[in-house]
């Protein structure tokens, strides 16, 4: 028999026979790792059905413990894309053991804040630096790119994350019905933007990553740590940059934006990863590459507000519908500089109840 996890644990399990075999596992590991079992506790969760519990060593260091019911979360592209992240050189966690048929994992601790509790949206000049980091480390990521090794972010794919919008916020969160005129207007918009994300290079993509996925160094001389990478794909360069600057949980003004990403776009240019010298010769007008993020900040939003209502109707996490207003104001703001996403943004108004402005504006083709 193992000898359990002490009383003084403040880690809480609604499966019984689950806490049994997490014990067992960490019986086995903590020897070898030094733990001390009794200091386990809470670090933090997500929006999956991943948790995290934080132990000490006898070392006076800590160590981070993965959660993951197999039947609910595959842990093998976390695995993955961990060992591509490392062998690129960048600040990922090391996997120190692994249980695959349970789904826990012991793994290295990076730290106890995100960059996200740092940063104030009024502040972009203290947050620039973090900011550069965060690019420089995107950069590196994106140049250890190689076809055929992660998932291809294809048309099939953009398009499965686009219908979680109509499916989960418009019709389930919204309560509202499409009418054919509306649903037309909805399709031919999804065409327009899967076409233009589809136009960008494809290059090793984070899938998530913000502020809230980048770790704040534990002590002094180090830099940021990347998390939450599992679901990496393969697919348009645009996308992390999006993804960054455009964040699901707080919003910079457009300046800040555009400082970031063109300071990005010219380091990405002289890597060859866009412009002249790279080999698909794309991107190479910053207001061509500007206008792709924010074609690909389209698709993210527009499901990220699918995800969110999914989060708190399917799964009861409430918090996540609190940001979706963020998502609304993004892409209403996008639909509102080009012409021919006119009908999406009436669309957005009409379910959203929001009476449109009347004036004079002149959109970007």
């Amino acid at each position: 028999m193992s000898a359990p996890i002490l009383p003084t644990s403040t880690v809480v399990w609604a499966d019984s026979g689950r806490q049994a075999l997490f014990e067992q596992w960490l019986s086995s590991l903590t020897q070898q790792h030094a733990l001390r079992p009794q200091s386990l506790r809470a670090a933090s969760a997500d929006a999956s059905f991943r948790r995290y519990l934080r132990i000490d060593t006898d070392s006076g260091h800590s160590l981070i413990v993965m959660d993951a019911p197999p039947d609910k979360e595959n842990c093998q592209p976390f695995v993955q894309v961990q060992a591509l992240m490392a062998q690129a050189g960048l600040p990922v966690p090391e996997v120190l053991a692994w249980d695959a048929a349970n789904g826990f994992m012991l793994l290295t601790d990076m730290g106890s804040r995100t960059l996200i509790e740092i940063l104030n949206p009024e502040q972009p000049r203290a947050a620039e630096p973090w900011y550069r980091e965060a690019t420089d480390l995107l950069l590196q990521w994106q140049l250890a790119s190689k076809p055929g090794v992660l998932p291809v972010y294809d048309e099939a794919l953009l398009r499965r994350e686009l219908q979680l919008f109509p499916d989960w916020y418009i019709a389930q969160h919204r309560q509202a019905t499409l009418d054919d005129t509306q649903q037309a207007v909805l399709a031919k918009a999804f065409d327009a933007i899967v076409a233009h994300n589809l136009s960008a290079p494809s290059v090793y993509v984070h899938r998530d990553f913000m502020a809230r996925n980048l770790m704040l160094p534990a002590q002094e001389g180090k830099g940021l740590s990347i998390l939450d990478f599992q679901d990496a794909v393969y697919g348009p360069i645009t996308y992390d940059i999006a993804s960054l600057l455009r964040d699901a949980f707080l919003t910079w003004e457009e300046d800040f934006v555009i400082d970031i990403t063109v300071r990005y776009w010219e380091k990405a240019r002289k890597a060859g990863l866009v412009g002249a010298k790279s080999a698909s010769g794309w991107g190479d007008d910053f207001g061509e590459f500007y206008r792709a993020v924010e074609w690909m900040g389209l698709q993210r939003h527009l499901k990220v507000a699918g995800i969110f209502a999914r989060l708190t109707l399917r799964d009861g996490k409430p918090k996540y519908l609190a940001d979706t207003p963020r998502f609304i104001h993004y892409l209403r703001s996008t639909c509102s500089r080009y012409r021919e996403l006119g009908p999406l943004l009436r669309l957005i108004d009409q379910i959203e109840n929001i009476q449109p402005q009347v004036g004079f504006a002149y959109g970007r083709m």
